[in-house]
């Protein structure tokens, strides 16, 4: 019995996880190093959109997804379970819902960032990044490209950044800026 029960909610954690379309357009990362091997991480969530068009419903769930998984929820501290000080929110730039997430660490490690025995560059694999399907666009350090898909900055480095890109938004995409200001009136 214990077993059934077990396989339904494992179907349906997966229907739900499959039928979900919330993405967004580019992420952000700002790493500020404030000691020889801690800091605080910054993720930015531009333009926060979902491609159900089949239904409001389906556009309602994905905004309590993006609440209750990503803001409330603990998504990002299982994906960085060492950081500190973890703070999220959304917010709205130039008419697009926005999220972002900041965090300190003690380790580069806690962060998916590397230095060969704390000296040298420092180093992020996009490989590394959670798996949002995101694509390399810009950085203020060196990209080693698709074959070392590896961003390199010189030691002497405070700030490090890198945008990548998820989704690109085009007449099947709905932004979730709507249901935020409507939540955010509820309040």
């Amino acid at each position: 019995m214990i077993r059934k029960i077990v396989s339904f909610l494992l179907f349906l954690l997966l229907s739900l996880a499959i039928s979900s379309c919330l993405t967004c357009e580019r992420k952000e990362y700002i790493f500020q190093l404030t000691g020889p091997n801690s800091g605080k991480l910054t993720i930015r969530y531009i333009n926060i959109f979902s491609n159900s068009l089949d239904s409001v419903g389906e556009l309602k769930t994905d905004y309590e997804e993006l609440k209750g998984m990503w803001l409330k929820g603990e998504k990002i501290e299982r994906d960085f379970p060492k950081a500190e000080h973890v703070k999220k929110r959304l917010f709205e730039l130039n008419g697009e819902l926005c999220g972002e997430v900041t965090m300190e660490f003690n380790d580069l490690r806690d962060v998916r960032l590397f230095q060969y025995y704390h000296k040298g560059p420092f180093m992020f694999s996009l490989n590394a990044a959670p798996d949002d399907g995101e694509t390399f666009l810009q950085t203020n350090g060196d990209y080693g490209g698709e074959h070392m898909p590896v961003i390199f900055w010189p030691d002497d480095s405070r700030t490090l950044r890198i945008t990548t890109t998820i989704a690109k938004p085009d007449s099947t995409t709905v932004s979730m800026l709507s249901y935020w200001k409507a939540d955010s009136r509820k309040k």
